[in-house]
C-alpha cells in the first residue's frame, strides 16, 4: 500500500506527527548542507553536518520502537530492509566524520551527494510506505505505548514535543504497568521491563562477565553470581555473612564509610581500580534503593578491564576464523 499521510489529521505528539516535524528539520537541514561548498566554508559545512547527524535518535526510535511493535502485527519488512538503509547511512556519516577528522575538504565534497541522496529516498519511502502502513496496523493504545519509550532515545527536535495523550510523562524506571506479551508467560517474573524465569536471570547472572555481590540495608551479604571465572574468590559460606567481615581490616573502614553515605543518601556511587594479580581491576558499589528512594543495599561490581584498556579504534568485522 503506498499513499500520502495527511499531517492535519495527526494528533500533536503522536509518534508519526514528531516524525513529520523532524523531516521539516531534516529538508532545511539538507538543502543548506547543498548549499555550503566545503571547500570554502568548511567550518560551516561541519556545523550544518553535526546538526544532521541527530538523525540518529530518528534511526533508534524506529528501531526500537516502531519496528517492534510492526513485528507484533507481522511486518517484519521495516526491521530487515530500512534497518539496513539505517546502517548504510551510518556508514556514510562515518565517512565524512573521517575526512573531517583528516581535514580533507575534498573528499567530503565529493561523498555529501551519496549521503543527501540516501537521506532523500528514505524520507519518501518513510512517508508513501512507513507511515501509512504503520497507521493502518497499530492502534492508538500501541502508539501511546511507543511514545513512552520514545522519551528515553529522545528526538532531533530543539525541544521536547507535546505528551501523547495529555498526561504527566512516567520515567521508565518507576513505570510498573504489567504489558500484554506475545509469548506465554508462566513461571516468569515481571521486572521493569521484560519477563524472565528464575531459571533465565540465574543464566544471565551467570553470564555476565562481572563479579556481582548484593549487601542488603542490614549490611549482610544475601546474593552473588557464580560466573565462570571470577576476579575474587566467593563461596556460598558469604551469605548472610557480615559485610564487615568479607573484606581486609585495613579496607573495612573504607566499606563502612561507602555504606554508610550511601544508607544516609549523600553518595550513590563509588569506584576504585587496583591491580590485582597483574591485571588490572575496576570496583564499583552502586546504592540501591527503591522507587521512594528508600535504601535497599548496594551493588558491588568487580570486572577485570585489563584487556578492555587495550582496545583502540574500532572493530566491526567478524573474526572467529
Amino acid at each position: 500500500m503506498t499513499e500520502t499521510i495527511n499531517t492535519t489529521t495527526l494528533l500533536e505528539g503522536h509518534p508519526v506527527w514528531i516524525y513529520f516535524q523532524e523531516k521539516e528539520l531534516i529538508e532545511s537541514l539538507l538543502e543548506e548542507i547543498k548549499n555550503v561548498n566545503p571547500l570554502i566554508d568548511l567550518p560551516k559545512f561541519i556545523n550544518i553536518f553535526n546538526q544532521l547527524l541527530t538523525i540518529e535518535k530518528r534511526f533508534e526510535r524506529k528501531e526500537n520502537q516502531l519496528f517492534p511493535f510492526l513485528e507484533k502485527k507481522g511486518w517484519v519488512g521495516p526491521s530487515q530492509g530500512m534497518w539496513s538503509f539505517h546502517d548504510n547511512l551510518r556508514e556514510q556519516f562515518r565517512l565524512i566524520q573521517y575526512y573531517i577528522k583528516m581535514n580533507n575538504p575534498e573528499k567530503i565534497y565529493i561523498n555529501t551527494p551519496f549521503l543527501v541522496d540516501g537521506i532523500y529516498r528514505l524520507l519518501g519511502v518513510e512517508e508513501n510506505v512507513l507511515f501509512p502502513n504503520s497507521l493502518d496496523l497499530l492502534g492508538e493504545n500501541d502508539w501511546i505505548e511507543m511514545r513512552k519509550g520514545e522519551e528515553e532515545i529522545g528526538w532531533m527536535l530543539s525541544h521536547t514535543p507535546p505528551p501523547f495523550p495529555k498526561v504527566e510523562y512516567v520515567h521508565p524506571s518507576e513505570d510498573f504497568t504489567i504489558r500484554e506479551m506475545p509469548f506465554s508467560l508462566e513461571n516468569k517474573s515481571h521486572y521493569d521491563e521484560g519477563y524472565m524465569t528464575v531459571e533465565q536471570v540465574n543464566l544471565l547472572l551467570r553470564t555476565m562477565p562481572l563479579d556481582l555481590t548484593y549487601v542488603d540495608e542490614n549490611d549482610r551479604v544475601i546474593f552473588y553470581n557464580r560466573g565462570e571465572e571470577r576476579v575474587f574468590p566467593r563461596s556460598a559460606g558469604i551469605i548472610g555473612r557480615e559485610v564487615r567481615f568479607c573484606h581486609p581490616p585495613k579496607s573495612v573502614g573504607t566499606v563502612l564509610k561507602i555504606l554508610d553515605e550511601f544508607r544516609k543518601g549523600t553518595q550513590n556511587e563509588s569506584s576504585f581500580w587496583i591491580n590485582y594479580k597483574e591485571r588490572l581491576i575496576y570496583i564499583r558499589y552502586f546504592a540501591v534503593r527503591d522507587a521512594n528512594k528508600n535504601y535497599k543495599g548496594v551493588i558491588e561490581m568487580s570486572q577485570d578491564i585489563t584487556d578492555i584498556k587495550k582496545i583502540e579504534g574500532e572493530k566491526r568485522l567478524l573474526d572467529w576464523e
